[in-house]
């Protein structure tokens, strides 16, 4: 059933995933490289792809709605303030680096989008680091993908339930990192 769904849907659910946040879907995408249901120079090009792209739509969204949004949305305010202060340091690794940062990643851009960083300048390093982060992120899926490999051997009739108990772990973990945000008022 999950190896069906994965073999159906895999890239399509890593493309969308990772024009959003995309680190969850990404994880599990090189679980299933490693499995063997899904291709890893693929699951590296949409991902790479994808979070390029999403994060140049964000951008320009700043570029173009960065103060309305920063009115409407209080938590984009807030955390347009460490973006800033970020960007005021290092143009380039701020960049490369907000992909990585937990709860910046979609705040990231659009806030950059409302500096004075140039567009070329946004491509040049957004590149760089949708790069990275694709070969980080899916790599640190597939070194699970192995574990788990040898954990099971054999036993292939697992690898479902365990997908299915990864994928409710990380879903269970993001939610209770937003709940605890939400009560601390980030």
């Amino acid at each position: 059933m999950w190896a069906d769904l994965i073999s159906s849907y895999g890239y399509w659910i890593l493309a969308i995933g990772c024009l959003l946040e995309g680190e969850t879907v990404l994880l599990l995408a090189g679980f299933a490289a490693r499995s063997g249901r899904l291709d890893p120079l693929a699951v590296f090009v949409i991902a790479a792809v994808c979070g390029f792209a999403g994060d140049e739509i964000a951008y320009w969204i700043g570029r173009r709605h960065g103060g309305w949004l920063l009115a409407r949305w209080p938590l984009l305010a807030r955390r347009s303030r460490r973006v800033r202060a970020l960007l005021e340091r290092r143009h380039a690794l701020a960049i490369v680096m907000l992909r990585f940062a937990y709860g910046l990643r979609l705040a990231g851009p659009v806030v950059i989008g409302m500096t004075d960083v140039p567009p070329w300048r946004f491509v040049t390093f957004n590149a760089l680091g949708a790069l990275l982060w694709a070969a980080a992120i899916g790599a640190l899926g597939w070194t699970f993908g192995e574990a788990a490999h040898r954990l099971l051997g054999r036993l292939h009739h697992f690898e479902g339930w365990l997908f299915a108990l990864l994928l409710a772990a990380a879903l269970l973990a993001r939610g209770l990192a937003h709940w605890r945000r939400s009560r601390r008022g980030d």
